[in-house]
């Protein structure tokens, strides 16, 4: 036995998850809570995903083991002349000892249970909640929770009625568990099928698609359009919650009792929203009545939901933009007869990176490996969803095996290739994972979600996905094991199951989910697999209204153009803005050459240096004073900038925003701003408005 493969799991699901999490989040500036809980939803999926072929493999040996004492049992001395001895079961090469993975199951499945059902919910609830009190937005926080999980209390109440009056069934601890973990998983799957029944087929389009720079483009364009118009429709959100907190600053004077409250509002906004707040003049019909503590908890929740949206929307501009101009320079430098790759806005990168990944190079992969990559990606891709979907219709079927992934195992089962048997579960699962994890923030129901690269995903979004993963995640594995045949609830025959399945328990007692809804539900992502393909979803929104892109309708054309003239107009914008920089620093380096700045630099050196001091220390003063001990730069937040993106802490964003000439290069890149820089995460902690 060893455990240097399960430590190495272990240890590889937990460093993919922090580095996933430092990608997208912000640990730096978000509540030490908040890093903690998603951190642990992440890792726990990922460990379930990573250690679950380790547990196969090992349910595999025992099987046989099992097999073996059983065929000894039954063999007489009369029948040893012709029975066949039984065989040696070789012990897997990851073999743990016994008691390690039902205890690590517990650990893990029921962590994840108890942060996606209870922590999380109550957690993202507490985040929106427009209360001025830590006691008020639990209270919220609770009736939003109440309210969203009645209904499934309600289910949970009609099958214990209908198993407390069952004859002859009586309700125990395992069998209260087995409803709890079941009903959640019956939720996971009736998702995971939705989700599967879209990516199945969208995944190896998209990247089939993707392999065709022309469409790609077109494409970008047509959600260059969308996401501008959801941008304008998030700025006008502000400029209204703008003024109705401008009119509250009007009534409610600073003695006030409902100042403090007013002051904890403004808190959540940036400094350039409020510098552009104070200059505007207020309609002459606005009310001016002070507000009731109601009406600012309300405007309070108005106010974070309003700027989350604007941060998302500015967030997606950003990237979408870099990735057209990416596009853009491939379809350009396409027809260099140098094939030497020459970027709108060059990035500067380290000397090492430059000598193997030199233009040359850039351009062969760009405009012409890279897309040949994608279209075997996406064959690839194509036949797994085809062995997917074919196992998901047929695993019921114990004889003969018509699931594939079955087949597979069994044929390594027979051979004692275990390190087989855990590199084909491993790709099974992590494809269902990319699959489902993929498409969850895509929705467009789920539009309030999105994970952004680059410290730039919001608190709400990050608590979002680890709820999903958590929920997702433990029906998926055990869709997957009823696959490959190791649910003994599945194919109705009597086989040793994994820890997890044990750990996890079946829904025995209600029939009408252990025998219908968990093997026949599963079939219906053939359906949805169809509907995808022929782009039913996507006519049906389109006929309500909602812009979809379809290649045979008129108005995805006009959007197309549309997003055209808007890549373009940002793009005279960003040379605008390099003309003027380089200006700039023609001109310093000018001032900077003669005798007569070097002579005034000497004199001056010691007394600039002091004078910049104290004007520093005077702004903050300011700052403190006004907002009391509030730094509007800690809410402030850059989307991206050029190739790459960087957040409130970057020289760029403070320089550029304090008037100091910015400089252009920051570790190596060269950084171009856009107008997406407005707007802020919400306070560093949880707790910093109360």
């Amino acid at each position: 036995m060893s455990l240097g493969p399960l430590l190495t799991e272990v240890i590889l699901a937990f460093c993919l998850a922090v580095t996933l999490l430092y990608r997208y989040g912000n640990p730096f500036r978000q509540h030490i809570i908040v890093t903690l809980s998603v951190l642990i939803a992440w890792y726990f999926s990922l460990l379930i995903i990573f250690v679950l072929p380790l547990d196969v493999s090992s349910t595999v040996f025992r099987q046989c083991v099992e097999l073996n004492i059983h065929n000894k049992s039954t063999i007489s001395p009369i029948e040893n002349s012709t029975v066949k001895p039984p065989t040696t079961c070789k012990e897997p090469w990851s073999s743990v000892p016994e008691n390690v993975f039902p205890n690590l199951w517990r650990v893990v499945y029921w962590t994840s249970q108890f942060l996606t059902w209870l922590i999380l919910p109550l957690m993202q609830s507490y985040i929106k909640a427009g209360d001025f009190s830590v006691r008020g937005k639990l209270k919220t926080a609770l009736i939003d929770n109440a309210i969203y999980y009645g209904s499934y209390l309600f289910i949970c109440g009609v099958l214990l009625i209908y198993i407390a009056l069952k004859p002859g069934l009586d309700l125990d601890g395992p069998k209260l568990k087995a409803i709890a973990s079941s009903a959640s998983n019956t939720w996971g799957l009736f998702l995971l099928v939705l989700l599967l029944g879209y990516a199945l087929v969208e995944v190896p389009r998209g990247l089939w698609n993707a392999s065709k720079p022309g469409y790609t483009l077109h494409y970008s364009y047509f959600k260059a359009a969308k996401v501008s118009m959801e941008k304008c429709e998030a700025e006008e959100t502000v400029d209204d919650i703008l003024e109705s907190l401008q009119a509250a600053s009007v009534a409610i004077n600073p003695g006030h009792p409902f100042h403090r409250n007013l002051e904890t509002i403004f808190q959540k906004v940036p400094a350039e929203l409020k510098d552009r707040m104070n200059r505007r003049q207020l309609p002459a019909d606005t009310p001016l009545d002070v507000p009731s503590e109601k009406a600012l908890i309300r405007l309070h929740g108005q106010t974070i939901k309003a700027l989350q949206t604007l941060q998302r929307t500015e967030t997606q501009w950003g990237v979408l933009v870099n990735n057209i101009i990416d596009l853009e320079d491939v379809a350009k430098n396409q027809a260099s007869h140098d094939k030497r790759f020459k970027p709108t806005y060059p990035v500067l990168r380290p000397f090492l990176i430059r000598l193997i990944f030199n233009p040359t190079v850039e351009w062969y992969w760009k405009c012409f490996l890279k897309s040949y990559v994608q279209k075997v990606a996406a064959v690839a891709a194509a036949c797994l969803s085809l062995a997917v979907v074919w196992s998901e219709v047929t695993f019921f079927n114990k004889s003969p095996v018509l699931s594939l992934f079955a087949q597979f195992v069994n044929i390594a089962k027979a051979k004692y290739d275990y390190f087989t048997i855990e590199v084909l579960s491993t790709l099974i699962i992590a494809y269902l994972c990319y699959c489902a994890y993929s498409t969850v923030l895509k929705i467009r129901l789920l539009n309030l979600y999105y994970l952004a690269p680059h410290h730039q995903t919001n608190e709400y979004s990050l608590i979002f996905s680890g709820m999903m993963f958590c929920r997702l995640t433990p029906p998926m594995c055990l869709n997957f094991l009823g696959l490959i045949h190791m649910d003994s609830h599945i194919i109705k025959t009597h086989i040793l199951e994994t820890h997890y399945t044990q750990v996890m328990g079946h829904m025995d007692v209600i029939s009408i989910i252990s025998d219908g809804f968990n093997i026949y539900f599963p079939m219906a992502i053939l359906a949805f697999c169809l509907a995808t393909y022929f782009s039913l979803g996507s006519r049906l929104l389109s006929m309500l209204g909602f812009q979809q892109f379809l290649g045979d309708d008129e108005l995805t054309s006009d959007l197309v153009e549309e997003g055209r003239e808007l890549i373009k107009r940002e793009r005279r914008k960003r040379q605008r803005m390099e003309e003027s920089m380089s200006r700039r620093r023609e001109f310093q380096e000018r001032f900077n050459s003669s005798g007569t700045a070097s002579r005034y630099r000497t004199s001056r050196q010691s007394s600039d240096t002091v004078r910049s001091l104290k004007r520093d220390d005077s702004t903050e003063s300011a700052r403190a004073g006004l907002l009391g001990d509030f730094e509007p730069s800690e809410y402030y937040v850059g989307t991206t900038f050029g190739n790459e993106g960087y957040g409130a802490n970057s020289r760029v964003d403070r320089d550029y925003h304090s008037g100091d000439l910015p400089d252009l290069t920051i570790e190596g890149t060269r950084a171009y701003s856009t107008n997406s820089t407005r707007v802020g995460n919400p306070p560093r902690g949880i707790f910093d408005d109360i």
